[in-house]
């Protein structure tokens, strides 16, 4: 599993991998739901799905992302591929926190809290780029915009 991740890593290097993974998203998220979390973003880095509430809507939304482990949650990084707006999903935990992560086909109820202070957002940026440093990349496409990371803490229920 090591030398797969080390393949995407360095296949991640080149310009034409960010629109190529953006295009593969749809195939990601069927295979996500086929799968219930087993298989996501094709092992390229551990990955879980995240159901929201839309905040429109109201109806559940589910989306593919991986994440890190700080202690016992889940971060996750709303990059939107270095795009100059945030993905949805960040406005859906804005408005409404709880949300569903399934991650290798258990699901676990998670509240989300944004990381707003500086020196721990620096940390886990830090940690993030170390492990995809594509990231790094989507910092600088991003228009200037603030790259909002979120702890998805599970529920006391």
């Amino acid at each position: 599993m090591r030398l797969w991740r080390a393949f995407w890593r360095w296949l991640s290097g080149f310009r034409w991998f960010t629109p190529f993974a953006r295009a593969m998203m749809p195939v990601d998220r069927l295979v996500g739901r086929v799968t219930r979390g087993r298989v996501v973003a094709l092992g390229m880095l551990p990955s879980l799905l995240i159901t929201t509430t839309g905040r429109k809507t109201g109806l559940p939304r589910q989306n593919p992302l991986s994440y890190l482990r700080d202690g016992g949650a889940f971060v996750v990084v709303g990059t939107n591929w270095g795009q100059d707006r945030p993905p949805a999903w960040v406005f859906n935990l804005l408005a409404t926190p709880a949300a569903i992560v399934t991650v290798r086909g258990a699901d676990l109820a998670v509240h989300a809290e944004e990381v707003t202070e500086r020196a721990d957002h620096d940390r886990l940026w830090g940690a993030i780029v170390a492990r995809w440093p594509s990231y790094q990349a989507y910092l600088e496409t991003a228009g200037g915009r603030q790259i909002r990371i979120f702890r998805l803490v599970p529920s006391q229920e």
